[in-house]
């Protein structure tokens, strides 16, 4: 099935777009690729030009800052901090010489998961993100690796492109990499591999079609693009995984009349953004696991979590935490933020809503999840 089915109409009201540049396309190991900046910011005035919105995510700073450091540039958590504070100093000079030279702003947005998941800094990044937009300003945003030490892994800024893209309400989303989009094998195993142009369901089965890891100037490998699709086609955000060499691959992207990578095409049924947030921004502090009538109930019915369905309770998650929702086999099939701690919900599992007074001294709701505090995922 062709992309140019789906195209015109899709990219007719993409008028805020997100595009995450990975590291494999901004470094070679020698250090950052300047000709290939200047492309892509070439692109991105282009774009802008005709009357979009740009909001880029860029890797490269570690792989600059390695380039840079030479021997300190290690493997470890302290070695990957100091060349990305190195490298980030690099990387922004880049983008604002290619930038400047066409007249355009730049702004620079360091992100931790705390400034997206906890609801007053994701508010406060909102305001800022929209600010710098109305004025005509380029937010270029990277994950803040200096300070942070659990991010610093696998598919990092895969994610922090999704979780950007719905936080300021884009409408597509555009991957670069250094592949020409989602194959139908590991090329490195499969050699046959082919492109796959249109994806209408990114939660179909995609085992065996992606290279679970990544190269070595990055941190994500397919799979984590694919991750991140999937978050966010489902906040209705149209997704195209791309390479990003050459001096066209944001263009050919914008070009209705052009098939380019693999476009995955948005759900169907949109996440409202509360929901999106507990399913993709939160971290799970904790696990419930659910008897399969309450495991049907949620997902067939749209019920809330009351305690007579819970088997069994993990982690010492405070009330108003995310936890995991688990069914009987293990398997996590949802989210959702907890009316009660851990030690508590442990006390009540399987009895019933009226019981919960006499068993804790108090009550907060009949629910241990409401509905409204609950999402399914979708694997």
């Amino acid at each position: 099935m062709s992309q140019l089915n789906y195209k015109p109409a899709l990219l007719d009201r993409a008028r805020r777009i997100v595009v995450k540049v990975g590291s494999a396309v901004l470094s070679d190991g020698s250090g950052l690729k300047s000709g290939v900046i200047d492309d892509l910011a070439a692109q991105i005035d282009s774009a802008i030009s005709g009357g979009r919105e740009v909001v880029l995510v860029t890797s490269g700073a570690i792989a600059a800052g390695r380039a840079r450091l030479g021997k300190l540039g290690g493997a470890t958590i302290a070695a990957r901090q100091a060349a990305a504070a190195a490298g980030q100093i690099e990387l922004m000079a880049s983008w604002a010489k290619a930038f400047t030279a066409r007249g355009r702003t730049i702004a620079q947005l360091l992100l931790t998961h705390q400034d997206l998941a906890e609801r007053r800094r994701r508010n406060n990044a909102r305001q800022t993100f929209q600010t710098l937009i109305a004025a005509g300003v380029i937010p270029i945003v990277n994950e803040n690796d200096t300070i942070s030490v659990d991010e610093i892994r696998l598919g990092d800024n895969d994610m922090l492109s999704s979780l950007v893209a719905t936080m300021v309400g884009a409408q597509l989303l555009i991957i670069l990499t250094d592949v020409a989009g989602v194959l139908s094998g590991d090329p490195r195993k499969r050699p046959d591999a082919r492109l796959i142009p249109l994806i209408a369901d990114v939660e179909a089965p995609m085992r065996g079609l992606v290279a679970e890891s990544a190269g070595p100037l990055g941190s994500g490998g397919m799979a984590t693009k694919i991750k991140a699709a999937r978050q966010a086609v489902r906040s209705g955000i149209t997704t195209v995984i791309t390479a990003g060499h050459g001096p066209a691959s944001i263009t050919s992207v914008l070009d209705p009349a052009l098939d380019t990578g693999t476009l995955i095409l948005p759900a169907a049924a949109r996440l409202k953004s509360r929901k999106h947030w507990i399913a993709y921004a939160l971290r799970p502090a904790g696990a419930i696991t659910i008897d399969k009538g309450a495991t049907e109930a949620l997902r067939n019915a749209g019920r809330s979590l009351l305690a007579s369905g819970i088997r069994e309770v993990s982690g010492e998650f405070a009330g108003g935490d995310c936890v995991s929702l688990m069914d009987p086999e293990g398997v996590e099939f949802g989210r959702g933020i907890v009316n009660y701690p851990a030690a508590d919900v442990l006390k009540v599992k399987g009895r019933h809503s009226y019981e919960i007074p006499r068993l804790l001294g108090y009550k907060v709701a009949d629910e241990i999840i409401h509905r409204d505090n609950l999402v399914l995922l979708r694997n």
